[in-house]
């Protein structure tokens, strides 16, 4: 669907269900340089499993208008606006990478709105080298074969996929050379308030980790679940691109969390 926020139009994955802002939310934050597909898996299966999906292509990127964050701190704002276009009082917040950041200072500056917080692959800081971010000012699509070359672990380099006849590798470079990485990359670069505000969150939160993740190695992972009080899933062998590839076990962590907090299992 599309909804507008800040007079630019926003395309927002459902799950393949119509949005229903009465039903229990998911809001999905893909990372740098990615869109609404880095969860296609995860989004379809909550869909049809007593939860509304947001997943939208964060402003600049793919089928969205606006222009991207150039501060984290400047996403916080736009998802309020954003959880007001759709109706939703208060979201299940899920982030990758970057899209953790995002949601932290979200879970700052209107922490009603956050029901719980899922940490995918990051950590309270994501410190990006220059050399990478000058590279992406040049040639998105060279940095985006750089952080793929980097960033999957070593099944996905050895053509081992989820889906049989798709290699996640291929499609993260497609979609990432295409969008404005360098702008995502300097605005994690920049980011330094990420292990304060995660003290201060109060919701619960988990953080589902990768064992061979070279670009927020998974002792800051560890690090973040420490300041958020939250529990963690470790998930063996896999990279920093853990909702494409590795789906299943990403989309297993995150159902028997939202699952358990939706349920009440787990005070709030």
């Amino acid at each position: 669907m599309d909804v507008r926020v800040n007079k630019a139009s926003v395309f927002v994955a459902t799950g393949g269900k119509d949005f229903d802002p009465d039903l229990p939310t998911v809001l999905f934050l893909h990372g740098s340089g990615g869109d609404h597909r880095t969860w296609a898996l995860q989004t379809r299966w909550f869909a049809y499993h007593g939860y509304s999906v947001l997943a939208p292509d964060l402003p600049g990127h793919s089928l969205s208008g606006g222009e991207a964050f150039t501060r984290i701190e400047d996403s916080a704002p736009w998802l309020v606006e954003f959880l007001d276009a759709t109706g939703v009082k208060a979201a299940h917040i899920v982030g990758h990478s970057q899209g953790v950041l995002s949601a932290l200072e979200l879970s700052r500056l209107a922490p009603d709105r956050v029901l719980s917080l899922s940490c995918v692959a990051s950590g309270a800081a994501i410190p990006v080298n220059p050399a990478l971010i000058d590279t992406a000012k040049s040639s998105a699509d060279q940095a985006a074969k750089m952080m793929c070359n980097w960033g999957f672990g070593p099944g996905a380099h050895q053509g081992l996929s989820s889906v049989p006849g798709m290699q996640p590798i291929a499609i993260s470079r497609s979609i990432m050379g295409r969008n404005p990485l360098a702008v995502d990359l300097q605005a994690c670069a920049d980011y330094q308030d990420g292990l304060d505000v995660a003290k201060a969150v109060s919701v619960p939160a988990h953080c589902i980790l990768a064992s061979a993740d070279k670009m927020t190695p998974m002792k800051a992972g560890l690090t973040l679940a420490d300041a958020l009080r939250a529990s963690s899933t470790i998930i063996e062998g896999y990279g920093h691109m853990l909702p494409m590839e590795a789906p299943g076990q990403t989309l297993s962590a995150l159902r028997t969390f939202i699952h358990t907090v939706q349920t009440g299992s787990v005070a709030a």
